[in-house]
């Protein structure tokens, strides 16, 4: 156990690196504005909204990657790939299946809401600034993207992996060592979520299936092509397609349509997004459902990847 000890130190200074040089700067952006107003001021030229999330996010990633990697390095003595960067034709195939499944679903989360009469179309191709709406909406796509990548590699990739071998005990064996560290990883990943804005009991026992839901397509394949496109699509459709508030932050620039929630917060969420309503549940365990579908479609089965859990000498 003292090898497991070792490594979640070492996790525990990846947080703090990437949330000190990521989610900090991002806070500051949204919420302070470029003079340290007290909101977002939006007299003050988009581009900055845009332009600094963005750049936030891209040292993140960079933060992300060099940190796993320098972790792989000396402490795990294993290369980048192992953390479920194993590409091929079939890892790009998974990403892409990741990308429609997270499109679909939080699609499926706006028509409901949409039938009910808890949302409604208030506008559409909104930039909030005079640059085409084409070349805006790639500020919130790569910084989704970043997102995706960056806490993917960290909360599956990286933690769910170590906690796996660590816990792979004769009592336990390799497939509750990965059951139990995919639990305990989706249970971490929400605590992190659990002080964004608008969070409250529902949006982070939310975070926590939501997290079993970005972790199953690892558990299953022991690769992150699923986790990382479903990741950034949901995201992406959620703020930037359908004008949602992602994870409790409302400000992501463009939208393809502007919306206004009129339903009740207990079922929509509210401030905080789909995540934190009663609705999403349900249309994260259909995601896991279809994810089981495809990995059954690609594999032949449906079962742990138990590597995951085996440490190779």
């Amino acid at each position: 156990m003292w090898r497991l000890g070792i490594q979640y130190w070492a996790y525990w200074v990846l947080v703090q690196l990437f949330f000190g040089l990521l989610v900090v700067p991002l806070l500051l952006a949204v919420w302070g504005g470029p003079n340290g107003s007290d909101g977002l001021d939006t007299s003050v030229s988009s581009d900055y909204y845009a332009v600094v999330p963005l750049l936030s996010r891209v040292a993140g990633l960079a933060v992300a990657i060099l940190t796993v990697w320098l972790a792989g390095r000396f402490l795990d003595r294993r290369p980048f790939s192992a953390f479920g960067f194993r590409l091929g034709a079939g890892w790009w195939l998974d990403l892409l299946f990741g990308m429609v499944l997270g499109a679909l679903l939080i699609t499926a989360v706006f028509l409901v809401e949409l039938g009910l009469g808890w949302v409604e179309v208030t506008g559409s191709f909104e930039t909030h600034g005079g640059a085409p709406f084409l070349i805006a909406i790639l500020f919130p796509a790569a910084t989704f993207v970043c997102v995706g990548m960056s806490e993917e590699m960290v909360s599956r990739g990286y933690q769910l992996k170590n906690a796996a071998e660590g816990l792979n005990h004769p009592a336990l064996g390799p497939r509750g060592a990965i059951l139990l560290a995919w639990f305990l990883s989706s249970v971490f990943f929400a605590v992190l979520h659990a002080n964004n804005p608008n969070a409250t009991l529902i949006s982070t026992l939310n975070i926590v299936l939501a997290g079993l839901m970005l972790g199953f397509g690892y558990v299953l394949s022991g690769e992150l092509a699923i986790p990382i496109g479903l990741h950034i699509t949901w995201n992406f459709f959620q703020g930037a397609v359908y004008g949602f508030p992602v994870s409790g932050f409302g400000a992501f620039g463009p939208t393809l349509l502007t919306t206004q929630q009129d339903g009740p917060e207990l079922w929509t969420g509210g401030p905080f997004g789909p995540e934190g309503g009663l609705l999403v549940p349900g249309i994260m365990l259909l995601g896991m459902s279809l994810i089981a579908l495809w990995t059954r479609l690609r594999t032949g089965k449906v079962s742990l990847h138990t590597p995951i859990a085996e440490r190779r000498a």
